[in-house]
This record gives C-alpha cells, sequence and structure tokens, in this order.
C-alpha cells in the first residue's frame, strides 16, 4: 500500500462526522508541526490553516474534514483497488491529498505559497460553514491568487460551483381517525402528485461560459403524522435545489418557488451563492 493509500484509511478511521471533527483536526494538525513548526500551523476551532505568506503569489487548497452520518460502514478498507470507508470519496480522498502535498518540500520550495485549510462543518448548513470563521481569523487568505477545492470530481476540473437553497415545503389537511378518513384530509397523500411530478423532473441543463451545468430540485426530508390510526395533518419536505452561477440568490428563490407552487406553504431554510467561473485566470490555464 503506497503512502497516499495509508493516510486516507488513518483520516477515514478518526470519525468526523458534522459537529464532531476535533480528533481529526488535532491529528491532521499533529502531521504539521514537525515540518511547518507552530508558525505554519494555526488552529480555529475545529478547522486547520497550514502554510505561511512569504510573498509568492498564494494558491489554496480547500477541504472539509466532516462526513454526513455513519449508515452500517465499518473500518477503511481495500475493495478492488479501492479504499472503501465513511467519507473517502468526499472528501477525505481530498485531504490526504492536501497532506501530501504540504509535506513534498518541492511544492513548499516552488513557485507559489501553497497553503491549506481544512475546515469544519462543511455538510451542515451554510450559516454554521466552518470556512466563515477561518477567513475571518487569517484575513489574509482572501488575498488569494487562485484557489482549489480537491471535492470529488472524478479527475476532471470543474469550474466555478452551483448554489444551493433548502427550504421547507408544506402540505396541509384536516385531522381523522383512520377508520373515518373521508372525515378528513391526508397531508401527505395530497402531496403525492407534486411528489410523483418532482420524481420524473429531468435536470435543467444551464450553459454557462460554455460549461454545463445541471439545475436540479431533490426531496431529501420527509416528515408527517402523529400517529400511525390518525390521518395526518400536515407534512414538511425538505426540497434542496441546486442552481447554475448565472443565477443570483433571489432568481434562485424564486425559481425554487415555481418548482413548489403547488404547495401550501414554503420556508427557506438556508441558502448558499454559486461561485462564479474564473475566466481568463492564468493559473487556471496553467493548470
Amino acid at each position: 500500500m503506497n503512502e497516499l493509500a495509508h493516510t486516507l484509511m488513518e483520516i477515514i478511521d478518526i470519525p468526523s462526522e458534522t459537529g464532531g471533527e476535533g480528533r481529526l483536526a488535532t491529528h491532521i494538525a499533529g502531521r504539521f508541526l514537525p515540518s511547518w513548526g507552530r508558525t505554519g500551523v494555526t488552529r480555529i476551532g475545529n478547522s486547520v490553516v497550514v502554510g505561511e505568506r512569504t510573498g509568492r503569489p498564494l494558491i489554496l487548497l480547500l477541504g472539509h474534514l466532516d462526513t454526513v452520518p455513519p449508515q452500517g460502514q465499518g473500518p477503511a478498507h481495500v475493495a478492488g483497488g479501492r479504499v472503501v470507508g465513511l467519507g473517502a470519496s468526499d472528501m477525505k480522498a481530498g485531504l490526504a491529498v492536501m497532506m501530501q502535498l504540504l509535506l513534498d518540500p518541492d511544492v513548499v520550495a516552488g513557485p507559489y505559497d501553497v497553503v491549506g485549510v481544512f475546515y469544519d462543518k462543511e455538510e451542515g448548513s451554510a450559516d454554521d460553514n466552518g470556512l466563515e470563521p477561518v477567513l475571518e481569523r487569517a484575513e489574509w487568505l482572501s488575498d488569494a491568487a487562485f484557489a482549489i477545492v480537491l471535492e470529488p470530481t472524478d479527475l476532471e476540473l470543474q469550474l466555478g460551483c452551483v448554489g444551493c437553497i433548502n427550504a421547507t415545503v408544506r402540505f396541509e389537511g384536516t385531522a381523522a381517525h383512520s377508520a373515518r378518513p373521508w372525515t378528513g384530509e391526508n397531508a401527505i397523500t395530497k402531496a403525492g402528485r407534486w411528489l410523483a411530478a418532482l420524481h420524473e423532473r429531468e435536470p435543467e441543463v444551464v450553459d454557462v461560459a460554455g460549461l454545463e451545468f445541471r439545475e436540479v430540485a431533490t426531496v431529501t426530508l420527509i416528515r408527517g403524522g402523529v400517529a400511525r390510526n390518525i390521518v395526518p395533518a400536515d407534512v414538511e419536505i425538505n426540497l434542496n435545489y441546486r442552481f447554475a452561477p448565472n443565477r443570483s440568490l433571489g432568481d434562485a428563490e424564486a425559481r425554487l418557488r415555481e418548482i413548489a407552487a403547488d404547495a401550501d406553504g414554503i420556508e427557506i431554510v438556508d441558502r448558499a451563492p454559486a461561485a462564479p467561473i474564473p475566466e481568463g485566470s492564468p493559473y487556471l490555464q496553467a493548470l
């Protein structure tokens, strides 16, 4: 097993579900302290910044420490030539690559100030994302000439980033006993036609500066009912909408409301803007 795979398996086996990234942050900081020293390793909450400014063009490598909740996965292992485990793809493989690059003497001595940002709470809401406190504490990171987020892309360069809005979509009915359902209205089955249409909805392909983005609306959570013998009076559905960089947050919210126009209520839960495409960047051309 090569060093990169060993590092990946090591960090997969350190649990880091959103909100519980502390152990992994401590592990990563400890790996860099011997080579970078205390001036080159900064702990900000459960995030870690590795690197220093020396006056060369600043290139950022970014990756989030957290994973989605476990779903029965065991320890990291190799299967079919691939490392398998919770967060292997999203995005501990990217973290392992960042760690190897930032410990490579040729990268450290190269033409750029390459700085790694290992941040927490990416998988949660935009308001809680750990990157903002890092940028507030280490303001010099905002001087970056170029940034690479090592999310899984199947070895493709993917420029810009779709934005995201989560909304609670609500359908209302009238409670009744399940033995007399005609005396009420079932909110869950009322939502059925809209859910069925959403299930058949194809991604909307959007061209932005010659690049193809797919706008999608996905149901990710549903809650309804209070008992097995009660007709549910309401149902709440989380609608996750991803939109192309040519839409503002306002435009995207308006589009989401069009998609959920049949609902009885819509409440925006959180919003994150899309990232623009770095057109004309010499660092992109070099990459």
